[in-house]
């Protein structure tokens, strides 16, 4: 009798571990790019639970969809870490052009993208070999932020010598149209249906909305000073634009193209993201060493967290 009632003890608590850890909090990343590091915050409790390395310089960095590897650029060593996120451990160098910077990820995870500045080009990844599958050549100068459309049909290049932005065709491997945007463009967020995209002009502190089926801007919606970072929520119904000469974040509602509001965070934040659900925002702060914690249903900074030395940016899963 005895040894069935521990049975039944050891069943429930292996289902209960189990449900836990179906429900835990995703964990976000923050790439320090002196410090040359990695700060991983639980979403749940916002504290930072570990930190490791990762290269000399680290960047733009996209997760694999199963949550096993973070693929990081590192600018001093014009490579592509693969770093482990079991053993938190480089298992793969990837060589790179000179000076890369954004890295992105294709919706069914298959392709990185990683923006070589210097070069010109943008390097396309296969996630299953760890190896460049193809390079394609921009039209634009200083390419930072290669982002894919959520329909795996388009990749948009901000380059960030002039005003422009590269539209990729995917399928042609090739930039097949050059356009006028604001000065020095960065970041890059798409609808989730890909009919929009929103590309942040920092000079300018504008941000540009494209039709993409046309390949051409829409509207220019006036935000803070050295607008740079851009995320969309799932619902895409808002889009969140950092400012990084302000210290803040512009909330535009995207039935209106109007900014509906502003979030005071850190010094000069930078690139960000969301947790699954959309709820929460990360938003790395280049000058203060913090990520901020942003609640996106009443647009209000929760908390700011401290890493290491000049987080870039931030990175969910």
């Amino acid at each position: 009798m005895q040894c069935k009632f521990e049975l039944k003890l050891i069943t429930a608590a292996a289902a209960l571990a189990f449900s836990g850890s179906l429900l835990a909090a995703p964990f976000a990343y923050s790439t320090n790019e002196k410090s040359g590091s990695i700060s991983v915050i639980d979403t749940q409790t916002d504290k930072v639970v570990d930190t490791f390395d990762a290269g000399k310089k680290p960047r733009g960095a996209a997760i694999t969809k199963d949550g096993k590897y973070i693929f990081v650029s590192d600018q001093k060593q014009n490579s592509l870490l693969v770093i482990d996120l079991q053993t938190k451990k480089v298992t793969d160098k990837i060589k790179l052009e000179e000076s890369p910077e954004g890295v992105g990820i294709s919706h069914d995870g298959r392709w990185i993208s990683a923006a070589n500045e210097e070069d010109n080009s943008v390097a396309v990844i296969d996630t299953n070999t760890h190896k460049v599958s193809y390079i394609v050549k921009m039209q634009g100068k200083n390419p930072e932020h290669a982002e894919f459309s959520p329909d795996g049909k388009w990749m948009y290049v901000s380059a960030e010598e002039a005003k422009y932005v590269d539209v990729v065709d995917v399928a042609k491997r090739t930039s097949i149209k050059l356009v006028e945007v604001g000065e020095r463009p960065r970041g890059i967020g798409f609808l989730p249906d890909s009919s929009r995209a929103y590309v942040a002009n920092e000079a300018a502190g504008t941000v540009s909305v494209f039709d993409t089926s046309k390949h051409e801007v829409i509207a220019t919606i006036p935000v803070g000073q050295r607008s740079n970072g851009v995320q969309v929520l799932p619902n895409g119904k808002k889009v969140y634009i950092s400012n990084g000469g302000d210290g803040s974040l512009s909330v535009i509602d995207t039935a209106t193209n109007k900014v509906t509001a502003t979030i005071p965070v850190g010094k000069r934040p930078w690139n960000m993201s969301l947790t699954p659900d959309g709820k929460k925002l990360y938003v790395a702060n280049g000058k203060s060493n913090s990520v901020t914690v942003v609640d996106t249903i009443n647009d209000k900074a929760l908390k700011e967290i401290p890493v290491g030395d000049t987080p870039w940016g931030v990175f969910v899963h």
